[in-house]
């Protein structure tokens, strides 16, 4: 989707797995993933795929688009096994075309592999040069391939051990959900960087990237993979390795910020709970004087309903948004573009006219879609706009999984708060403190990464020092 239509960071990868002791039907595993992909749609619309294994042989289906459009009912009744792994993907490294969606299937000494990952490696560049030395080829461009090629290096192991010795050379943050043999594998960065849940549906475990995928085929989550865990699935049940010592816990504040569903729990904390504690802090830190709290839907309505509630204000659907504008709207003219984000959102007239309107959002990025709603609602008759934001200012990129902007890019990083409401034309602008937005998080600031807030870095980038251009 283009930028004007979402300025937002866009989400990383969505990775699913399941293995079924006694299917009643062989292309169980098959329909089952696709349902736990479906809830996972949010984690990315450029391709979809799913890879089911017999124990033997491995089967796969994956293109371009969304899981529906990809895997079709033909498709499953093809897929036959018992363990099955999926993906829907956003690129965040590598090119957006069918040679990079996953599952990727490769054969190597010790049989077929189906392999899914979600994350960003900081040193895939070193490792595939290194590779590159030993004689591995690539096809790809994605760190995915950097991963097969790693794991085919210690084939003479088993898949448990050669990952564990993959895991070594890893930097980065990344959940792995590998179908190998007769068992299904799932791991987590030492640092829990990416998000990676277990779950059990009537004696079969479950892997995802989130537990709505959990919820959505009626499995019970059990516990998040833990940082720099191994888990092993297979006939005599789950086995589990802790590979490494996690030296810090540092899960992605953005899961939930913007990422993750409301409805999904992450590290035992719900993502909605989250979002309308921050919403209720950045009341308590902004006191604006208005008449009402709008929310730029879907990501900015739970800190919204939040701020409305603390602040003792009416919550309205001010914005409404068109929800069949997908991944392909085009844009064939200049005029259309200028114009993007009036096909998406639609100001209600009847409730903004005349009104102080807060107008809630999870995140400002570039600062153009903000810019063009509050002179949407401007248009619509409101009387003042005023922006409150449910996180601190963007001023970092990412390395571990998410698509931001350079930094020069990141509206945050070249402009102070008044300057960006100047730019943005709304009458105030508040973000959400640092201490704010962990004081919502209860836990304080310990347990995550907030990177692209402060510029603290849990791990460096090879070549490149991150702290080098944090001034």
């Amino acid at each position: 989707m283009p930028h004007e239509l979402n300025d937002h960071f866009r989400d990383e990868c969505g990775v699913f797995g399941i293995y079924l002791n006694h299917p009643e039907n062989d292309t169980d595993a098959a329909r089952t993933a696709f349902y736990g992909l479906y809830a996972l749609q949010h984690r990315g619309q450029e391709s979809a795929g799913l890879a089911v294994s017999d124990g033997s042989q491995i089967q796969l289906q994956k293109g371009m688009g969304l899981v529906p459009e990809v895997i079709k009912a033909e498709h499953i009744n093809s897929l036959r096994g018992q363990i099955a792994v999926g993906h829907v993907r956003y690129s965040t490294s590598g090119a957006s075309s069918v040679v990079n969606a996953q599952p990727m299937v490769f054969h190597y000494l010790q049989g077929m592999v189906g392999l899914t990952y979600n994350g960003n490696l900081v040193n895939a560049g070193v490792l595939r040069q290194q590779l590159a030395t030993y004689g591995s080829v690539f096809q790809t461009t994605t760190d995915t391939e950097v991963i097969a090629n790693l794991l085919a290096r210690y084939s003479h192991d088993r898949m448990e051990q050669a990952l564990s010795k993959c895991m070594i050379d890893l930097k980065g943050g990344f959940a792995l959900v590998i179908a190998s043999g007769d068992r299904l594998l799932g791991a987590r960065d030492p640092m829990g960087i990416r998000p990676l849940c277990l779950g059990e549906m009537n004696g079969n475990y479950v892997l995802a990237s989130e537990s709505v995928a959990l919820d959505t085929i009626g499995a019970t989550l059990l516990r998040d993979i833990k940082p720099g865990e191994i888990v092993s699935i297979d006939g005599g049940g789950l086995h589990s390795v802790q590979h490494m010592p996690s030296p810090r816990k540092a899960l992605c504040i953005f899961e939930y910020i913007y990422f993750a569903r409301p409805d999904s729990t992450i590290d035992d904390i719900n993502v909605y709970q989250a979002r309308r504690a921050m919403g209720r802090q950045l009341a308590q830190e902004s006191g604006i004087a208005a008449d009402m709290v709008i929310s730029v839907p879907d990501s900015g309505t739970s800190a919204a309903l939040g701020y409305a509630e603390e602040a003792g204000l009416p919550f309205h659907e001010g914005l409404i948004k068109n929800r069949y504008v997908g991944r392909t709207f085009i844009q064939p003219t200049q005029e259309m573009r200028d114009n993007s984000v009036r096909v998406k959102l639609n100001a209600v007239r009847q409730i903004v006219r005349d009104k102080r309107v807060i107008m809630v959002d999870d995140s400002i990025v570039r600062g153009t879609t903000s810019r063009q709603i509050v002179q949407m609602l401007r248009d619509a008759g409101a009387a003042e706009v005023h922006m409150a934001v449910a996180s601190p200012p963007t001023r970092f990129p990412c390395y571990y999984g998410i698509d931001t902007s350079r930094r020069e890019e990141l509206i945050a990083s070249t402009m102070k708060t008044s300057q960006i409401q100047n730019f943005i034309g709304a009458d105030s602008l508040h973000y959400l403190t640092m201490e704010g937005m962990f004081a919502a998080m209860k836990g304080g600031s310990a347990g995550f990464c907030a990177a692209c807030f402060n510029g603290d870095y849990p791990l460096a980038v090879d070549g490149y020092d991150p702290h080098s251009n944090c001034g």
